[in-house]
Parts: C-alpha cells; sequence; structure tokens
C-alpha cells in the first residue's frame, strides 16, 4: 500500500477510461421522493460527506450477524462466540484497511469526535491545532493545552507557521485534519509527521473526510494516531474507530470506568485492563463494529486510482459546471493545495445557502448540506455565515451531477417556482405540500410528522 502523500492536479486527473457510473451500490440508490409541485423523482445524494449510506455489502453482513447477535467477551454461549469473534475480528480489518503498526491498537469508539475526546484525555501535553478544523478536532484539546495556529493563504506558509509553533515550545501532539470537511484539500500528511516528529511531537490525524476517499498507510506516512468514523465509511451503525500507539492509551485513566475496561475489581481497587479494552468500558456495538470491518473490507477491494479517478472526474465535472453559472463562488482554503476529496462548497450570490437548499430538495429531490458544517473558525475566516457543500461518494453518478448543475442554473436564470420562508433560521417550502412519515412498521400505522 502506497502513503498519502502530495499529488500534483496532472498525476490526478482521471483517464478516458475511467467510469462516470457510480462505483457501487448503497442504500437508498433507487429511493423515491416527492416534489412539492406533486410527483416523484430518484433522490440525488450530495450529502455523503455528512453521512454516507450504506454500502449493500455492509447491509449484507449485518443481515448476516443479526441471527448471532449475543453479548460478548463473557458468554459461553454458541451466539455469544459468534459475536465475540466478529467483534475482535473486525479490529483485524480496521488494521489491514489502514495499514497499521504492531505497537498501534484499534479502540472502537461511537465515532471520530467521541475518538478525539478519548486520545484528549491521554495526552500528555499541549496539543496544536490549525483554525481550520472541523469542531470535533478543535474543541477537545482545551483539556490539556490548545494552541491554535492561524492557517495562512498558502500550505507552504501555514506549515512554517506550524512548524514556528512546534519550536517555540514543547508540544506532545500536532492534531491535523486529513481533508477539510469544508473544501475538501487534503494536508500533505507524511511532511506533517516528519515535521511533528522532528519537533518531539505526535501527530494525530482526523480521517473522518480522508478515509473514505484516499488509502491512508499508518505505517509509510509515519501517523501515530488516526480516527475515523463509520457512519462516514458507508456504515452508518454507530461506530467509529481511534487507532494509535499503545503507551498514551495504556498510561490514562480508561475513557468510561466500567466492566470490561479492568481485569480485577476490589472495593477499594481497580486493576484496569491494558487499551483497548481499557476504553471500551460497557456492552459494546458489535453491528457498528462488523459493519465497519465490512465497509474496510470492501473498500480495500476498490483499486485505489480508480477510486480517485472516479471521483476526480466527477468532482471536475461538478467544479466546471458550478464555476460557469453566475454568481456562484467555490470555496479554497489554500491557493497551493494539491489535492482534493469529493467535496466542493460553494455560495450563490443573492440566495441564502438555505433557501438554495430547500429549494433543491423540494422541487429536484436533490439533497445537499447547508450551513457552517462545524467549523465555524473556518467559515469566519472566509468571511461568510453559511456556505452549501456537496459531496461525492461511491454511488455518484455523472448524471446525478448534470442533475445538480442544472437545477443551480435554473434557479439563477428563472428563478423557484415555489415560494420559501426562513422560520427559526431554517427554510422551508411554503406551502409545504410532501408528506413527511416515518418508515412503515408493518403494521400500517407508521406515525405521521407533518400532515
Amino acid at each position: 500500500m502506497t502513503a498519502v502523500v502530495d499529488r500534483t492536479a496532472r498525476e490526478l486527473r482521471p483517464t478516458e477510461s475511467v467510469s462516470c457510473a457510480a462505483l457501487a451500490r448503497v442504500s437508498g440508490d433507487d429511493l423515491q421522493v416527492p416534489l412539492v409541485q406533486g410527483g416523484t423523482t430518484t433522490y440525488a445524494n450530495f450529502d455523503y460527506a455528512a453521512s454516507a449510506p450504506a454500502l449493500a455489502r455492509v447491509t449484507d453482513r449485518v443481515q448476516q450477524l443479526l441471527p448471532f447477535y449475543a453479548s460478548v467477551h463473557r458468554g459461553a454461549g454458541y451466539a455469544s462466540r459468534i459475536s465475540t469473534e466478529c467483534y475482535e475480528a473486525a479490529r483485524g480489518s480496521v488494521r489491514r484497511f489502514l495499514d497499521a503498526d504492531d505497537d498501534q491498537v484499534v479502540v472502537f469508539t461511537r465515532n471520530t469526535t467521541d475518538s478525539l475526546n478519548l486520545l484528549a484525555a491521554c495526552v500528555p501535553g499541549d496539543t496544536v491545532v490549525l483554525d481550520t478544523e472541523h469542531h470535533a478536532n478543535f474543541l477537545p484539546w482545551t483539556r490539556r493545552g490548545r494552541r491554535v495556529v492561524r492557517a495562512a493563504d498558502t500550505i507552504e506558509e501555514t506549515i512554517r507557521l506550524l512548524v514556528a509553533e512546534l519550536c517555540s515550545k514543547p508540544a506532545a501532539l500536532l492534531a491535523v485534519t486529513g481533508a477539510s470537511n469544508v473544501t475538501g484539500e487534503v494536508l500533505p500528511l507524511e511532511r506533517l509527521a516528519l515535521i511533528a516528529h522532528q519537533c518531539g511531537a505526535r501527530i494525530l490525524v482526523d480521517a473522518a473526510q480522508l478515509a473514505p476517499h484516499r488509502r491512508i498507510s499508518l505505517r509509510d506516512t509515519g501517523i501515530d494516531y488516526l480516527a475515523f468514523s463509520g457512519h462516514k465509511l458507508y456504515a452508518p451503525f454507530g461506530a467509529g474507530v481511534l487507532v494509535g500507539r499503545r503507551d498514551w492509551l495504556d498510561a490514562a485513566e480508561p475513557y468510561l470506568a466500567g466492566g470490561g475496561a479492568v481485569r480485577e475489581v476490589g472495593t477499594d481497587t481497580a486493576a484496569w485492563a491494558p487499551a483497548p479494552q481499557r476504553h471500551e468500558a460497557g456492552s459494546p456495538n458489535v453491528l457498528g463494529a462488523a459493519a465497519l470491518a465490512a465497509a474496510c473490507d470492501a473498500l480495500c477491494e476498490i483499486d485505489p486510482e480508480t477510486l480517485i479517478g472516479h471521483e476526480r472526474q466527477l468532482a471536475d465535472r461538478l467544479r466546471a459546471g458550478l464555476s460557469a453559472i453566475s454568481g456562484v463562488e467555490l470555496l479554497r482554503i489554500w491557493s497551493d493545495s494539491p489535492d482534493t476529496v469529493g467535496i466542493v462548497a460553494f455560495t450563490l450570490d443573492g440566495f441564502a445557502p438555505g433557501h438554495v437548499a430547500a429549494y433543491l430538495s423540494a422541487e429536484h429531490g436533490i439533497g445537499v448540506r447547508d450551513g457552517r458544517f462545524c467549523a465555524h473558525p473556518l467559515l469566519a475566516r472566509l468571511g461568510l455565515d453559511g456556505a452549501l457543500r456537496t459531496s461525492i461518494g461511491l454511488g455518484t453518478s455523472a448524471a446525478d451531477v448534470d442533475r445538480l448543475v442544472e437545477a443551480i442554473a435554473t434557479l439563477v436564470q428563472r428563478g423557484a417556482t415555489w415560494n420559501y420562508a426562513e422560520t427559526g433560521g431554517l427554510w422551508n417550502p411554503t406551502p409545504e405540500t410532501r408528506p413527511f412519515t416515518g418508515v412503515d412498521d408493518g403494521t400500517g400505522a407508521a406515525p405521521c410528522l407533518i400532515s
């Protein structure tokens, strides 16, 4: 496996043979949604960066395991033994997916935010972060001392500022986002890992947005700790991971105190287990771990260059289409970033982001994200109160991209066909004609949320 390293735009440009069809079947790829003007259409999902739909292979794996779902680690029954084997085998799938070193352990958590809060309680010193981070990789580090570096207009100058901060006084950790959740821009992780180590620090990578799009070798890049969420990796069953060096994890107090985290308990003492069990107290999310492992295994079977080519071709198509529309401004953090994952953020002059998102959903059956994306400092430095974000995944096709671009162009050229109003910070069509109902539970009495 190759490390995530700097790539030029030329190296990442797709070849003519790369298909623009979806790369894999995902749940909901044939979902029919109602439109305010009447009728239905197939849902076009451009919100992968928030929560990716489950791969068909992931849902199949969960269905296979459900009959054997039982308690783990301490059950003698056959179902418990199967569940335990699946749960522990899931660590191996994550380890292979990330090409982890022998001294790095896999701790299952709820999501990336959970993973980073866990590590924050283990770091024996200050943590250096950029102001471009998602809140999950910005807020937790205040526990032991957070030092914020304001990113410059280029990656090169930003790295110089990071070096200066790391050299100014000792820091235990450099915490960076592998790919921006707003713009998709990728940082040179191997280079940053080398810099951190030369300055006496370790490096943590928030890979929530990077892992679904790029193969990462912890061994080759020198990354010490990495976190990501299953629900962004086509396994939306409530599991995440923290993978990293054992010593800090073994030395820290358990993230949660309780059963499973201990070897022996007395009335006044507790002998805590080593990691990963030390930080996995309570009954674990067996199905979530199995789903995450199935997603890792499935992604391992996709050729990395095929994945990059598919994504790059669609993202280039999307950027070109949006750039041709009057009033659209694409967002970037750095002028020299050589690589981006399939995330395109933009603003549309004269339209509130929430208005555009509501229009796309109500009149075209297209799902995008609007707002500040849990990255308030970054949006502030871009001078924005909000923006629109589109994100591409394995289930995205060229037809989806063209449909989105055409819908935005129609809004600019002819306007919306429906009225929209903002209430409590949320934009909605008025009147709202679409039925919002719960999933049918088989009794015919699904709850109605909006009539």
